[in-house]
């Protein structure tokens, strides 16, 4: 059976880095994932009032499909800027396609953001949000370990109608292959069953990383997934890009973008695994695949290959949610 990779974190992916940085005036903050020399990645968005940048630059169809570091935020749309500051600050590194041998470097910065703008902070910044300063900060912060819970983009998050945050999780599948997630949950559905308690999560958790998580002590009332629909919507939550759950996987294959794509849309299962429901209208689902290259898959079965990454995603992403909200909550 896969366990987790030693740290069980994202970064158990050899070679990225996570960096986090937050503003606890304005109860929001910013993460993000440095890929160095640019990794092969995808993205596929499943919600229905996203926020992203340069998902197209991704597409398996068009030229570049790599990306040398991806931005989760809050802020909403204020909150793309932090992607600017991580463009800018890694070209002055010297990161980044170059057009000519000696032209300015032009790193390519995919981001999503979710909406944290009600969570009760001061959000009066005028014409100065502070995303740019958090994107440059978040990136002088990486290194290979991860604050989770109420950290970075997750600070301000909200699931369901509890505290939502920044969560991660690894799985190593032999043979130098590992595959991670980390996510920002900010969900309008709840990652717990109705009884408040048990994590929809539950059954995927190893090594007690959400505290030991148990099974539902009585059935489950399955018949209204969509509970506190009017309290949703005094909270102004049911309204399109209120709520998201973003995150990127990455693995250590050696995958092309098109196969990238292909397990960000599997990854995505892992979300309507740990969150009821997902990738409802209000919601702008997101997530990235990013793929280090270090380990070559068998070319006579390089589908199945793809598929057992993608299903180890989906698990990740699931556990990472459960990570998230169990440390958010004080867990």
């Amino acid at each position: 059976m896969p366990l987790p990779g030693p740290k069980n974190l994202i970064t158990d992916v050899a070679g990225l880095m996570v960096g986090q940085a937050t503003d606890e005036t304005a109860r929001t903050g910013v993460t993000v994932l440095v890929c160095g020399d640019g990794w092969p990645a995808g993205v596929d968005v499943r919600g229905g009032g996203p926020g992203v940048r340069e998902s197209e630059t991704l597409a398996a169809e068009n030229l570049v499909g790599r990306a040398h570091a991806l931005v989760l935020s809050g802020g909403s749309v204020f909150g793309l800027a932090a992607a600017d500051g991580v463009a800018c600050a890694l070209a002055a590194r010297g990161i980044g396609l170059r057009l000519k041998a000696d032209s300015l470097a032009i790193p390519i910065v995919p981001a999503a953001v979710l909406h944290d703008l009600g969570n009760g902070g001061d959000k009066n910044w005028g014409l100065s949000p502070p995303y740019r300063e958090l994107g440059i900060r978040a990136l002088e912060a990486a290194s290979a370990s991860c604050m989770l819970g109420s950290h970075g983009a997750g600070r301000g998050a909200v699931a369901g109608r509890l505290k939502g945050g920044i969560g991660s999780a690894s799985l190593d599948l032999g043979a130098g292959l590992i595959v991670g997630a980390l996510v920002a949950v900010n969900s309008v559905g709840s990652a717990f069953m109705p009884d408040g308690q048990t994590l929809w999560a539950w059954a995927f958790e190893l090594d007690q990383e959400f505290g030991g998580a148990t099974p539902p002590r009585a059935g489950v009332d399955l018949a209204e997934p969509f509970p506190d629909e009017s309290r949703l919507a005094e909270l102004g939550r049911l309204q399109a890009g209120s709520n998201t759950t973003l995150g990127v996987v990455a693995c250590s294959a050696d995958l092309s973008t098109a196969e990238c794509k292909r397990v960000a849309m599997m990854a995505h299962d892992g979300i309507a695994r740990a969150i009821r429901p997902a990738h409802t209208p209000f919601d702008g689902d997101t997530l990235f695949a990013l793929a280090s290259g270090a380990v070559t898959l068998d070319a006579r079965v390089r589908a199945a290959g793809v598929a057992r990454i993608g299903a180890a995603a989906a698990d990740c992403v699931s556990r990472a949610i459960g990570r998230a909200v169990h440390l958010a909550r004080g867990g």
